[in-house]
C-alpha cells in the first residue's frame, strides 16, 4: 500500500489514552512487547528500519540468514542489525506478512506507532511517510479530563526535548523520532506537575532546571 492508497482510509481507534499510556510505560519498564491492533498493516516492515537484535535472542537469530546481519555500531559484541532491501522492505517480509512473526525480534515486538500520535510528532522523513500517514489515522479517546491532560503532557515533553536539546548533556536527546517519542512517554509526569503548579513571581523555572527534572525522571524510570 503506497501513500496515495491511504488517503481515504478511515480513522483507527487507539484506545483510551490513560490506559494506553499505563500499558506502554509498563511494557517499556519490563522490556516486553505491546499488543497493537495492526490489522493487516505492515507499513513499519516496509519503512527502511534497521532492526536491532540482541545476542540472547537465539530463536530469532536462528531463523535469519547470517548474511543479512551485521554488527550493531556502538553496542557490545553479539548485538546485530537486520537491514532492509533497497525499496525499504524487511527481508523477513514475505507476501506482505512477517515470515518469522512468532519469533520476531524484541525490537519489533515493542514497536507501537501510536507512540508518534501520543507525542504529536511524525515518524520521520520521507522514508517513514507511510508510517506517518498511518499515525495520522489513530484516534485516542478521553474518558476523563485526566486523559487529555496526560496526552498534552506527553506532547509537551516531546516538544521540549526537540526544542531544548542544548539544555541536556550531549547525546541525551535521541535523533531517532521513535526513541524521542518513547522518552517523552517516560518523562511526561514532569510536564504534568509543571502545568498544575503555578510558578511564584520571581521564581520562574528555567529551561535548564526543567531539563534537570527530565533527567531525574529518566533515572527513576530506569530504576523501575
Amino acid at each position: 500500500m503506497d501513500v496515495k492508497d491511504m488517503t481515504n482510509l478511515h480513522d483507527l481507534p487507539a484506545g483510551g489514552f490513560s490506559s494506553w499510556l499505563r500499558r506502554t510505560r509498563s511494557a517499556l519498564a519490563r522490556g516486553d512487547g505491546m499488543e497493537v491492533p495492526c490489522g493487516g498493516c505492515s507499513v513499519c516492515c516496509r519503512s527502511s528500519y534497521f532492526i536491532h537484535i540482541r545476542p540472547e535472542e537465539g530463536e530469532t537469530l536462528s531463523r535469519i540468514d547470517k548474511k543479512l546481519l551485521f554488527p550493531a555500531p556502538g553496542l557490545p559484541r553479539g548485538n546485530v542489525l537486520l537491514g532492509y532491501f533497497e525499496e525499504g522492505s524487511c527481508p523477513m517480509l514475505v507476501d506482505d506478512r512477517c515470515s518469522i512473526y512468532r519469533h520476531r525480534p524484541a525490537t519489533c515486538r515493542g514497536y507501537d506507532c501510536r507512540v508518534f500520535a501520543a507525542a504529536g510528532i511524525e515518524a520521520g522523513g520521507e522514508d517513514k511517510a507511510l508510517i506517518t500517514r498511518q499515525v495520522q489515522r489513530w484516534r485516542f479517546s478521553y474518558p476523563t479530563q485526566r486523559d487529555r491532560d496526560r496526552h498534552e503532557a506527553v506532547k509537551a515533553a516531546a516538544g521540549f526535548l526537540r526544542e531544548r536539546e542544548e539544555c541536556f548533556p550531549p547525546g541525551t536527546v535521541p535523533k531517532n523520532e521513535a526513541q524521542l517519542a518513547v522518552m517523552a512517554v517516560k518523562v511526561y509526569r514532569v510536564f504534568m506537575k509543571r502545568a498544575k503548579t503555578p510558578e511564584r513571581a520571581g521564581c520562574r523555572s528555567t529551561d535548564t532546571a526543567l531539563a534537570g527534572a527530565v533527567m531525574k525522571a529518566l533515572e527513576r524510570f530506569g530504576a523501575r
